[in-house]
């Protein structure tokens, strides 16, 4: 039964802190099963929803055919695909699997729009259902369905920090005074915008996600509650992006997929590898961790006409000059280094631009149990307090990626943190 809905100042039963996937997943579940929840967003409502608004699909797996997929993706496929690019507690990446097997329809039923296989611009994928307009739609629709629930929604909210309430409960800082809430999930997001805290070399690095999703709420249980970590900061999930987007909230356009059909050179002009030697998805994260090692973190893509052909879309056009010694010109490089490194190109015209890695998120979060409540510097599990999203996504992704996990990580840990405290109030 649901619970009567509370007056002005009474604290809400689930405080979600961020308003991207997770946090949308955990505000509607907790409120679809009687308690009243809040949602509290860092972002100004014309950013809200986090890293996800860039998002594209999501993984799920499935026994045959549906409107979305061509073909069956099982959960010992995925698990196998799992295991072999991130190691981990396949026990934990399982429990993942299979919640995520009424994903597609769970948020169909919150009003977001899934790509027919075979329908739009983007090609289809039997591992992956694909969104129809994008994550911009996904997240528009969950804020809108949590509206309707009865979520409280507040924007341009940073929490700054948790302690335990005297009355029972939580406590979370604001700057304009403290909230207090039986339950707080933390879906506030990893590390993954803030350049310094916990990464002092990430000063060259993009961001591809938002500036908002910048690690202060995980820090400040680190470091004022003690809460446990578990991952690597410096292992971090990088792709190549063009140097020349925004540090921040680029996205996927300003990735760089043309990479196996041109010679990426570092600074100097001296060629790092020939890209066509790997020209599987893979190359993306393998790229943007061997570009953040050169020297001022930049490196050069340089094409043909072939080359720039096959590229396809690009967020920026390319710098062009027909030979390479007037493109090492525009470029700032070193003519007679590059000619050497180029002279596989065909011939002229002759395209380049500049390269850094993009950071996605790291490998680096709280410590959960099963049960998704962070541990304490006891080792015990902390009542009432629930954790989401990329900010323990470390626990089921020590390293490596898998297209489309991270949104099938955010939406499945979501509505079971959403669901575990509704629980918790109820009982």
């Amino acid at each position: 039964m649901r619970r009567g809905r509370r007056g002005a100042g009474r604290p809400p039963d689930v405080l979600v802190i961020g308003g991207g996937l997770a946090g949308l997943c955990a505000a509607i579940a907790a409120q679809r099963l009687g308690v009243e929840a809040a949602l509290v967003e860092s972002a100004p409502k014309a950013l809200r929803g986090g890293d996800a608004r860039h998002a594209r699909n999501f993984r799920i797996p499935h026994a045959g055919p549906t409107r979305h997929t061509p073909a069956a993706y099982g959960e010992d496929e995925f698990l196998a695909e799992w295991s072999a690019v991130a190691g981990g507690d396949a026990a934990r990446a399982r429990s993942i699997i299979a919640a995520a097997s009424d994903l597609a329809s769970w948020v169909a039923g919150c009003g977001v729009r899934l790509q027919d296989r075979g329908a739009g611009v983007i090609p289809f994928s039997r591992r992956t259902a694909f969104l129809l307009g994008g994550g911009k739609a996904m997240m528009s629709a969950l804020y809108e369905t949590a509206a309707a629930a009865g979520v409280d929604i507040r924007y341009d909210s940073q929490a700054l920090g948790l302690r335990a309430a005297p009355e029972g409960g939580w406590s979370v800082g604001f700057a304009a005074g403290e909230t207090r809430a039986r339950c707080v999930v933390v879906a506030s997001g990893g590390p993954g915008a803030n350049p310094t805290w916990l990464r002092p070399s990430a000063g060259a690095l993009m961001f591809r996600g938002g500036a908002y999703s910048d690690g202060r709420v995980m820090q400040a249980l680190v470091e004022g509650l003690g809460v446990r970590t578990v991952g690597d900061p410096a292992s971090r999930h990088m792709v190549a992006v063009d140097a020349r987007g925004p540090q921040f909230d680029g996205g996927i356009v300003t990735r760089v997929t043309a990479i196996p059909h041109g010679i990426v050179v570092n600074r100097d002009g001296a060629a790092l590898a020939d890209p066509s030697r790997n020209a599987k998805p893979s190359h993306y994260a393998q790229w943007g961790a061997r570009i953040a090692a050169e020297p001022g973190g930049v490196a050069f893509l340089i094409l043909d006409s072939e080359g720039l052909r096959r590229a396809g879309p690009m967020a920026f056009a390319p710098l062009r000059a027909v030979t390479l010694a007037g493109l090492a010109s525009a470029l700032g490089l070193e003519g007679a280094a590059l000619e050497r490194a180029a002279c596989c190109l065909r011939g002229p015209p002759f395209f380049g631009l500049p390269l850094r890695a993009g950071l996605t998120f790291a490998h680096f979060g709280l410590q959960v149990d099963e049960s998704q409540r962070p541990i304490g510097a006891d080792g015990c599990a902390m009542e009432g307090l629930f954790a989401a999203g990329m900010i323990m996504a470390a626990n089921f992704l020590p390293c490596g990626y898998l297209a489309g996990l991270g949104i099938t990580l955010s939406a499945v840990t979501g509505r079971a943190a959403g669901e575990a405290a509704a629980r918790h109030v109820l009982c």
